[in-house]
C-alpha cells in the first residue's frame, strides 16, 4: 500500500512534466523549502503548500477581516476570506487554460492576503505610517508563512505571495496569474458590494467601461479571463490585451474615486485608524505582554506590536480597544 501511495505522487509529477506548458513550474523541479522535508507519500510539494496555508490560523482569521466595508452587517458582503476564494477560483481557471501549474497557482492565491490587517487597507496605511521600516501587506504575508507561523513553504509559493503586488513581478507565471486575478476579483466583487451598500448603481459606471467589459460581474470576469488567456498564450509573461487592460485601469481609477475614497466610508476608516493607532502605542510600550508572541525575541517592540495587531480580526481589534481604553460600567444593585 505504501509503495502504491508513493507512486501516486510520482505519477502526478510525471503528468506535470509531460502535459504542462514547458514554461510551467514543475513540482519535481522546485527550488525546495528553507528546511528540507521528506516528500509526502501522496501529495506534490505545491499541494502540501496549499494545504498548510488552508490549515494555518492566519487563514481562518480572514473570515473576519475587512475587504472594503468595515465590519459589514449584511451576510452577503465579501470578507478577506471570500475574496481569497474568488481569487483562487479565477486564477485556477486561467492556469488550467494555459496548462500551467494549478496547484502552485492555488497555493499562492490562498496565501496572498494572509498579512492583511484588520479594517482592510486602512489598517495597512496606518501601520505603514507608524513603523519606521514601513508596512506592506504582501511582505507581512511572507512574514506569516516564513516566521510567525513558519509553514516552511516552497520558495516558488513564497515568491508568488510576496510579489502578488508591488513593483517586482513574481518569478513564476503562476504567481503572475494570481497578481492579475487578484485585481480581477476585487474590482468586480467590490462593484457588487458597493451596489448592495447603495454607494453606486450600475448606471453610474461609465458607459465606455460597461461596453468593453460587460454589465454584470460574471460578464466582466469572463471578458478579463479570456483576455488573459488570449494575450498570455505562448508568452513568457501573463498579461491582458491592451484594450482590456486600459478598460480595467479606467475601472480601477473610477472605483477609487467613487467607492474606495467615498467620504461616508472614510468616516468609519478614521475610527479604524484611531483603533489601530491606540493599540500600536499601547503594545509597543508594553512589550512584556507580547513576550511569548512568535519572533518577539528577535524583533523590536514596534515590529512585534505591528505583527500582533496585523493578525487581529476586525472584531477582535475592536474588542481589545474597548477593553483597554473605554470605561466599563460597574455592575451593582441600586438599593431599594
Amino acid at each position: 500500500m505504501l509503495d502504491q501511495m508513493i507512486n501516486l505522487r510520482l505519477q502526478q509529477e510525471e503528468f506535470e512534466l509531460n502535459y504542462l506548458n514547458h514554461r510551467a513550474a514543475k513540482t519535481s523541479k522546485t527550488s525546495g523549502r528553507m528546511e528540507f522535508e521528506e516528500p509526502c507519500v501522496i501529495r506534490t510539494e505545491f499541494q502540501r503548500d496549499r494545504d498548510r496555508i488552508i490549515h494555518c490560523k492566519a487563514f481562518r482569521r480572514l473570515k473576519h477581516k475587512t475587504q472594503v466595508f468595515i465590519s459589514p452587517a449584511g451576510d452577503h458582503y465579501r470578507t478577506r476570506l471570500t475574496h481569497t476564494l474568488e481569487v483562487a477560483q479565477i486564477a485556477r481557471t486561467i492556469a488550467r487554460a494555459l496548462k500551467l501549474n494549478e496547484d502552485l497557482t492555488e497555493a499562492i492565491a490562498m496565501g496572498h492576503d494572509l498579512g492583511h490587517t484588520p479594517f482592510g487597507h486602512t489598517g495597512e496605511v496606518v501601520l505603514n505610517e507608524l513603523l519606521a521600516e514601513g508596512f506592506r501587506h504582501n511582505e507581512q504575508s511572507e512574514r506569516i508563512v516564513t516566521l510567525i507561523e513558519n509553514l516552511n513553504l516552497t520558495r516558488e509559493t513564497i515568491d508568488g505571495i510576496r510579489h502578488h503586488t508591488g513593483n517586482a513581478l513574481p518569478g513564476t507565471l503562476e504567481g503572475q496569474i494570481v497578481r492579475i486575478a487578484d485585481r480581477i476579483a476585487y474590482l468586480n466583487h467590490d462593484i457588487d458590494d458597493a451596489i448592495r451598500a447603495g454607494l453606486i448603481s450600475l448606471n453610474d459606471i461609465p458607459a465606455s467601461i460597461i461596453k468593453t467589459l460587460g454589465s454584470t460581474c460574471s460578464e466582466r470576469i469572463a471578458v478579463m479571463v479570456c483576455s488573459m488567456v488570449h494575450a498570455s498564450s505562448g508568452k513568457d509573461r501573463i498579461q491582458l490585451t491592451d484594450e482590456i487592460q486600459n478598460a480595467s485601469n479606467n475601472l480601477r481609477d473610477w472605483m477609487f474615486e467613487n467607492v474606495y475614497n467615498d467620504p461616508e466610508k472614510d468616516k468609519e476608516h478614521s475610527k479604524a485608524k484611531r483603533v489601530i493607532t491606540g493599540l500600536f502605542e499601547y503594545y509597543k510600550n508594553a512589550p512584556h505582554l507580547l513576550a511569548d508572541y512568535p519572533q518577539s525575541v528577535n524583533s523590536t517592540p514596534e515590529r512585534t506590536a505591528a505583527d500582533y495587531i496585523a493578525g487581529m480580526t476586525d472584531r477582535y481589534a475592536i474588542h481589545v480597544f474597548k477593553e483597554l481604553f473605554l470605561p466599563i460600567p460597574l455592575n451593582f444593585t441600586v438599593p431599594q
